[in-house]
């Protein structure tokens, strides 16, 4: 417990959920305050300041996202209705009516993740290492959000995997005026997750992919934290081309490792 009583710093907080999500990271609880998902109070130098309350808040939204598969946005709606978080807080649905919010997540379809295969020396469905489909042919450009029925026709996903991964938070709905609609980019993730699934694979491993590319979008924030923060002097325009040249960066790093990676697993 840090000096100022009641209240953590964000370093004790990552310890005391270490203890019972020994894989979150720093990083993690960050982008879910970006996500409105915790609101802690900051001290006079800026420090973020977490009350108990912050913390359960914290550990809730990280069980629903990591061990249900809820997404985000449905995530805040259900620490808004525990009484854990404000309503009138920031976030991706602070400034929408609770009416508004509510028929979002009314879109998703809340399903369990099915039980992976039984591992009892079965065998496995075969896997094809393929370069990925221009998922862009699916996006008309002219066209920026799309409803359910034009992503599935679009995609030809089915219904029940629309939902699943709507469900898993890999795929995104928005709230406009004329109802619940997807943009162009989740067309594309929708088409990419149907070439996995039709391949047989566990759709469960989904929501971990998701997850990894979270991971690996915190581990950015922290490697641009120190180039793009406020007093840096770098501009808005500025920040963003350091911080897209240091996730090409990455994502090179990553093709290599996963090479590498790739080649001991089949023995090359």
């Amino acid at each position: 417990m840090s000096s100022t009583t009641g209240v953590l710093r964000i370093g004790e907080v990552h310890a005391q959920l270490r203890r019972e999500f020994p894989d979150i990271e720093l990083s993690k609880i960050r982008y879910y305050e970006e996500k409105g998902l915790v609101q802690p109070a900051r001290s006079r130098k800026g420090y973020r300041l977490y009350s108990e309350r912050d913390v359960a808040c914290l550990r809730e939204a990280i069980r629903l996202a990591q061990e249900e598969f809820v997404p985000l946005k449905v995530v805040r709606l259900r620490l808004i209705d525990q009484g854990l978080l404000r309503e009138d807080g920031r976030g991706p649905l602070a400034n929408a009516p609770r009416r508004a919010a509510r028929e979002v997540a009314g879109a998703v379809v809340s399903r369990p993740a099915p039980a992976s295969p039984a591992s009892n020396g079965s065998p496995r469905p075969d896997l094809h290492v393929v370069a990925p489909s221009n998922a862009s042919e699916h996006a008309p450009a002219a066209q920026e959000f799309f409803s359910a029925n034009e992503v599935m026709s679009l995609t030809g996903l089915a219904p029940e995997h629309f939902n699943l991964l709507v469900s898993m938070g890999i795929v995104e709905p928005r709230q406009l005026a004329s109802g619940t609609v997807f943009r162009a980019i989740d067309v594309r993730v929708c088409a990419q997750s149907r070439a996995l699934l039709e391949r047989g694979v566990d759709p469960r491993f989904l929501g971990s992919l998701r997850r990894v590319v979270e991971r690996e979008v915190g581990v950015i924030e922290d490697m641009t934290a120190s180039l793009i923060s406020p007093g840096s002097g770098v501009s808005a325009d500025k920040a963003r081309a350091i911080g897209e040249d240091v996730a090409r960066d990455v994502g090179a790093l990553r093709a290599v490792l996963s090479e590498r990676a790739l080649g001991d697993y089949f023995g090359e």
